[in-house]
């Protein structure tokens, strides 16, 4: 019993060698008429050529080779044999070449290779094209049939709206495997665009775009008034809007309680209106593809007497810090009421502030930079009401003029200095000893070199105050490769050198005085004290702002 066992697992392993499992690859392999395809081995190449190579298409050899190369007719100029894997290339695909294809293979020295696998040939995807039995539908009434036409072999069908696939439900089928789309009281999602996307194995194609035009309505009729408000003052230009969802647009006509108007469209355009144009207004909207209208509810305008042509006036085109103005507001009608504001919030008057007949005049007795912003009057009685508005600049300054930059810097460096003052408006102008070198807020140079040394003013002119502030800035300009803090500290280090060098000469001359003894030299000398650089250095000053008023 044994001994059978061990013969079968020989005989296994024996017929898993000679069979060549794994030397083609699994198929089908798919492939389009017309287009090439490789069969390749997962042999590699032998030092020495393979014995043979024989390739058949189910039991009709194909090309072999055992020293020379035999093609059958129905292949010549079709194949390729590559010797070095065994591999196989066959070109310009017909439906017929669908099928099993197997390959032996007998290795120098080795053992019989062995593998097949199948082939399978298509028609590509061409000439899809999709067609409707109608393209102008009713919504909830109309029904449409689309169907799809393709060349091509073992073909797939698939329906898109837009870029979302159409599949079954209630109102939707799909016949003749998907080739037919039947849609049943089509809504107005149904408009598209449809498009018919066939496939197979090896190639896919798409017709072109189906739209419908998909009438509907009227529905959600909308029924506005603008400006939205409870009364219409006498003269004003009123606008009714009436809209409704409908495809093609709807119809409008217009009715004033109950009674039809004129006036056709969406828009109702009342100029000028009366106090005998008051009353309950109303629209219809009508589809005369769907035969169908709808009413809106009625709207109610009520005309009354207005106010009209409020105004703000000031006392003076040039409002500069300091001076007076007043602002006097003024409308015509019945003015019962006047309220001020400033920046949208109610006016809180200041103590250069007072308010005059009735609040009719705003007065400020001396302008400041608080001043300044947008002022409002409403003037309203019991019917109506009219704002004016007015903005007030004030015009100050210069002041606080400064400048910003460096008091030291190096010969070849680039010199920046920046200009500001609190003023509105302004115009600059930078002087240096004596001479206009810049008209901006900002002056630049580079390569400073020596005579860039001075004091720099900064002008700064406000043309509509006739005021001019300036600041003054020291610069020097420096080629020292010390600081002067290392100067220091040089000089420092040499008088203590030269004070102790004082004090021990003074000792030894006094000690050879008191002894009467002549002095004996050893020809010490006394170190010198070198001062390495030699350059002078200058302070800078800045001097305080100056403001010159004409």
């Amino acid at each position: 019993m044994e001994i059978a066992v061990i013969h079968f697992i020989i005989l296994g392993v024996i017929s898993g060698l000679t069979k060549g499992a794994g030397v083609l690859p699994d198929g089908p392999l798919n492939k389009a008429v017309g287009e090439t395809v490789m069969f390749t081995t997962t042999l590699n190449p032998p030092e020495t050529p393979f014995l043979s190579v024989n390739w058949k298409f189910g039991s009709k050899n194909i090309i072999t080779y055992s020293g020379v190369t035999n093609i059958a007719p129905a292949y010549e100029g079709r194949i390729t044999l590559f010797l070095s894997t065994g591999s196989l290339e066959l070109r310009n695909l017909t439906l017929n070449d669908s099928g099993e294809y197997s390959v032996n293979i007998i290795p120098h020295g080795g053992v019989q290779e062995e593998g097949n696998t199948r082939l399978d040939v298509y028609v590509p995807v061409s000439n899809v094209m999709a067609t409707a039995s109608s393209t102008d539908l009713v919504e909830s009434i109309s029904s449409v049939r689309l169907s799809c036409s393709s060349s091509g072999y073992s073909l797939t069908f698939l329906w898109l709206n837009s870029s979302s696939e159409v599949t079954a439900s209630d109102r939707v089928q799909l016949t003749d495997g998907g080739a037919n789309l039947i849609i049943v009281n089509v809504t107005r999602y149904d408009q598209g665009p449809f498009r018919c996307h066939v496939s197979n194995l090896v190639s896919n194609g798409n017709s072109g775009p189906i739209n419908f035009n998909i009438s509907y309505g009227p529905e959600n009729i909308n029924l506005t008034i603008s400006p939205s408000q409870e009364y219409f003052v006498e003269g004003a230009n009123i606008s009714l809007f009436c809209s409704a969802d409908s495809s093609p647009s709807a119809q409008f006509m217009w009715f004033l309680n109950g009674d039809l108007l004129s006036d056709t469209g969406p828009e109702l355009r009342l100029m000028n209106i009366q106090m005998s144009q008051s009353g309950n207004y109303s629209c219809q909207a009508f589809n005369n593809k769907t035969l169908r209208y709808i009413t809106s509810q009625p709207a109610a305008i009520s005309v009354l007497k207005r106010i009209s042509g409020a105004s703000i006036t000031s006392s003076t085109y040039l409002t500069i810090e300091g001076n007076s103005v007043n602002l006097t507001c003024d409308a015509a009608g019945s003015v019962f009421t006047r309220k001020w504001m400033k920046g949208g919030s109610d006016l809180i008057p200041a103590v250069n502030m007072a308010l005059h007949d009735n609040n009719r005049v705003l007065s400020f007795s001396s302008l400041n930079k608080q001043d300044d912003g947008e002022y409002s009057c409403n003037v309203s009685n019991h019917l109506s009401n009219d704002e004016a508005d007015f903005t007030m600049v004030v015009y100050y300054g210069p002041e606080n003029v400064q400048i910003r930059g460096p008091n030291e810097i190096h010969l070849k460096e680039t010199l920046t200095l920046t200009c500001s003052a609190e003023t509105v408006p302004a115009s600059y102008t930078w002087i240096l000893n004596g001479k206009q070198i810049h008209y901006s807020a900002i002056y630049t140079k580079n390569n400073i070199e020596p005579s860039d040394s001075g004091n720099y003013i900064c002008e700064v002119m406000n043309d509509l105050t006739w005021r001019i502030s300036a600041a003054v800035h020291g610069l020097t300009v420096t080629d020292w490769s010390l600081s002067a803090g290392a100067i220091a500290g040089i000089v420092i280090a040499c008088l203590v050198v030269l004070s102790a060098v004082a004090v021990a000469v003074y000792y030894i001359y006094k000690q050879k005085i008191d002894n009467k003894a002549p002095p004996q030299s050893d020809n010490k000398e006394v170190e010198e004290c070198v001062y390495e650089n030699t350059s002078t250095y200058e302070n800078t000053s800045t001097y305080e702002n100056t403001t010159y008023e004409n």
